[in-house]
C-alpha cells in the first residue's frame, strides 16, 4: 500500500512521539523547518499536522506553533493507520483472488464446452470417458439440484454440462432443478463411472444413458 506523503509523514511524527523523541508539552518545528526536513512542501506538512490535529496528538496555534498534547492519542492514531492499511491490503488480495477466479472460471467454461461439444469423440479416451445421463421418471432425478444429488461427493463423477432441448448449461449452477429429459455430461475415470452406476443401484434407481 503506498501512502499519501503527508500521511507517511503523520504516522512517522506519532511514532517519534510514542517514542519519546518528542515529549507532551514539547513543541515541534514550524511548518518550514519540518519541511525541510522532510524534504516537502510547507503544505505536505500542513495536511499531516491536520491529521495529527484531529487525532488529538498535537494543538496547533494562531501563531501556527505545534505542539505535543498526547502519546496515548499518538499511539491510538498508529493503530487506527495500521488498521486501515491492514483493510486496504485485504482488500487488494481480495481483488487478486477474485481476478484469479475469473480467470479460472473462464478457462473452466472454455475447458468444459470444448469437452461437452466434442464428447462424442472422447468416448474411447482414457481415462476421462464422458457420459450422458437421461432424466427419466425412473431416474429419480427430476426436480431435484445437483447440489441434492452429489454427484462428485458420491461417486467422484463431475457433472459439466446439462443439455436441455437447444439449450447448453455449461458448468452448470448446483442449485439447478434438472427437468424430465434434461441430459447430464458426466466425466470421470472408468472406476468412477462404475461407482455411479453403483450409487444409484443402491438407492433403487435406474440410470438411461445416452449412446
Amino acid at each position: 500500500m503506498h501512502l499519501p506523503v503527508y500521511q507517511t509523514i503523520a504516522v512517522d511524527l506519532a511514532t517519534r512521539i510514542t517514542e519519546y523523541e518528542f515529549l507532551v508539552g514539547a513543541k515541534l518545528s514550524g511548518r518550514t523547518l519540518l519541511a525541510s526536513q522532510y524534504s516537502v512542501s510547507p503544505e505536505t506538512i500542513r495536511k499531516a499536522v491536520v491529521m495529527l490535529k484531529d487525532a488529538g496528538v498535537v494543538q496547533v496555534s494562531q501563531g501556527r506553533e505545534i505542539l505535543v498534547i498526547s502519546r496515548e492519542c499518538a499511539a491510538k492514531f498508529l493503530t487506527h493507520q495500521k488498521q486501515l492499511h491492514s483493510v486496504y491490503s485485504l482488500r487488494q488480495e481480495l481483488e487478486l483472488l477474485l481476478k484469479e477466479k475469473e480467470d479460472i472460471d473462464t478457462r473452466f467454461r472454455k475447458v468444459t464446452t470444448e469437452i461437452a461439444s466434442y464428447s462424442d469423440r472422447l468416448k474411447n479416451i482414457q481415462p476421462y470417458n464422458p457420459l450422458e445421463i437421461i432424466v427419466t421418471a425412473e431416474s429419480g432425478l427430476e426436480g431435484k439440484t445437483l447440489r441434492d444429488l452429489a454427484f462428485r461427493e458420491m461417486t467422484g463423477t463431475l457433472v459439466i454440462a446439462v443439455r436441455r432441448d437447444k439449450e447448453m448449461f455449461i458448468a452448470p449452477d448446483p442449485n439447478i432443478v434438472l427437468w424430465k429429459d434434461d441430459r447430464l455430461v458426466v466425466i470421470g475415470a472408468v472406476d468412477k463411472l462404475e461407482k455411479l452406476n453403483a450409487f444409484f443401484a443402491g438407492n433403487n434407481k435406474k440410470l438411461d444413458y445416452c449412446s
